[in-house]
């Protein structure tokens, strides 16, 4: 995989991409994923090679796209199996979902502490109308809440120098 020097970016770990993926085990065959701030593609490419049905990654930053771009070719992964979206997170999940995705993976840029601010944004999405996972990494010194409108929190864990915390939805 293509990777970049930037003070941006920092890729999931590989504790940590092992940590979601053994979490989700058998529920990422044939699942819908959204990759949010997608960085290099690192996760959502991983869902992709154990059989997600669709991966949509979201990224702003153009070199990153660039990269998750490269990155798609070099593997062979067809445009049905993953399509990234150059655009903001926030207006991203402002828009009108007519289905929703099985696994929600979030990792914004440490640097900003975006977790609440993310998780807000995802709790007021129409997203919320289907069941789900989210996953989302965020640094020392943020903190979640409990819930986020339909989006409750089942596990929150420290990795290191991040928290990896685990939401699921119950929409009413």
């Amino acid at each position: 995989l293509n990777h970049f020097k930037a003070d941006h970016i920092r890729p999931s770990t590989d504790r940590i991409k092992e940590v979601i993926f053994n979490k989700l085990q058998s529920d990422v065959d044939g699942a819908r994923v959204l990759d949010l701030f997608c960085g290099t593609g690192n996760l959502g490419l991983e869902a992709v090679s154990r059989g997600a049905s669709l991966v949509h990654g979201v990224e702003l930053n153009f070199k990153s796209v660039q990269i998750i771009k490269d990155n798609i070719k070099l593997l062979q992964v067809t445009p049905e199996e993953m399509k990234v979206f150059k655009q903001d997170v926030f207006s991203f999940l402002k828009g009108e979902f007519t289905q929703g995705y099985d696994i929600i993976l979030i990792d914004p840029p440490f640097t900003e502490k975006l977790g609440h601010e993310v998780m807000v944004a995802l709790g007021k999405s129409a997203l919320g109308r289907y069941p789900s996972v989210a996953f989302i990494e965020t640094g020392k010194g943020e903190s979640l809440e409990k819930e986020y409108g339909p989006w409750v929190l089942v596990e929150h864990k420290n990795y290191g120098d991040k928290y990896l915390s685990l939401f699921k939805s119950n929409p009413s």
